[in-house]
This record gives structure tokens, sequence and C-alpha cells, in this order.
């Protein structure tokens, strides 16, 4: 299931299948716009020493998506910014994989870089979507949300 919401400035996009940098960047591209930052988190192959196998993530969807708009919406309230994407995927993830991007255009790059920083912290903290670790010995739910 894939979900996407679009406004004038914004792009939000929950979904099962693999996520595209490029199509985030091209999205937020303005010639208004001297920068853009992205964050791209992927999944990284240990934790705390231990090694990795996979992960899993799921989502309340409707919910997750109305966070992240919000989240946006509060972003281009704070900071001078032109465009924000923001996509994450739900489902099993290997090693490699991208779970999250997050594109910012604005004039200026302290803006983008700052608001980019605002919106992944605050979807971890409020957004309602779960990581599960996988491990060789066994699994662990990660920063649970309400």
């Amino acid at each position: 299931m894939t979900i996407i919401i679009l406004s004038l400035n914004t792009q939000i996009k929950l979904s099962v299948s693999t996520l595209n940098v490029q199509d985030c960047v091209d999205w937020v591209m303005s010639p208004e716009c001297g920068g853009i930052d992205v964050f791209i988190g992927t999944v990284r192959n240990a934790t705390k020493g231990k090694a990795v196998i996979r992960l899993e993530f799921e989502a309340y969807e409707k919910m997750a998506v109305s966070e992240m708009q919000k989240i946006a919406q509060q972003a281009i309230a704070q900071w001078p910014i032109q465009k924000i994407s923001i996509h994450h995927r739900t489902g099993v993830l290997q090693i490699g994989e991208i779970p999250v991007i997050i594109a910012i255009s604005a004039a200026h790059r302290d803006a983008a870089f700052d608001a980019c920083r605002y919106i992944i912290d605050t979807l971890k903290q409020t957004v309602p979507i779960w990581k599960k670790e996988i491990f060789e010995d066994g699994e662990v739910w990660v920063a649970a949300h309400p």
C-alpha cells in the first residue's frame, strides 16, 4: 500500500515500496532555492554491538501520514523553506535499504539544515511508525510511539 499526500509545498509518502532519493530531490528542486538538504536513513548492520539481520516497520497509516503532514507544516511555519518531501517505508527492510528520506529546499542552507533536523527528530518522537530490529538471537521493538 502507498499513501501520497501532496500540497503546494509538501509531499508526504508512506509506502511498502522501495523509496527513491532522486524523486524527493526532484520534487523539492526550485529556482528560488540556493540549497537542498537531504536526510537518508539507512538500515545499518549492527546496534549496540549486536548484528542486525533486518528491520521491520509497522505504522498506523492514516495517523502517520497526518502527523508527518503536521510536522512539515510546523517546519514551514518556523523556517523560511520552500518545499518539503517526507517519504517513509514500512514492511521488511534489509541491511542497506532506505526506510526514510527527508528533502528540504530553501533559499539559504541554514534553514534547510535546521528544518531537516527538526523533521527527523520530531518524526521519530511523534509519528506512529514502529521499528522492530531482528537479530540472530531475538528481536526488539525500538522507540515505540503512542
